[in-house]
């Protein structure tokens, strides 16, 4: 099994520009992105890219002058583990808790609720 990076905020932001695309992309093209929705400079951005390559979350091939870039890791396979570490970190593993501390602060409309109680039920069978 391919094991995931641990993902930095920053780093996730540029995952998630790389998830959202159907084709790899240029390095420029995730600066130009993420230039609208941070203050990050250019090179910020890039060395950011530089470490996802090295940590086996983005690969990449050269064409010409050019690198393009894509992730080797899934947004979905990087969610369980961020979840897994979020569980670790503050609730020592244990998910009652969590889901306690949750539901208590949260405002759930009705139809939450009743998905709640189904993936529960199917979670009894």
């Amino acid at each position: 099994m391919l094991e995931i990076p641990n993902i930095s905020d920053a780093e996730w932001e540029v995952m998630k520009i790389c998830w959202l695309k159907s084709t790899p992309c240029t390095a420029n093209e995730i600066v130009k992105a993420l230039e609208q929705s941070t203050d990050w400079k250019p090179n910020t951005i890039k060395t950011l890219i530089g470490r996802l390559v090295k940590k086996g979350a983005l690969g990449y091939k050269e064409e010409g002058r050019v690198y393009l870039y894509n992730p080797l890791v899934t947004e979905e396979e990087c969610v369980i583990v961020e979840s897994k570490s979020f569980l670790t970190r503050f609730f020592g593993g244990a998910l009652k808790p969590m889901l306690v501390t949750f539901l208590k602060d949260e405002k759930l409309s009705q139809d939450e609720i009743e998905e709640l109680k189904q993936i529960l039920e199917e979670r009894k069978e």
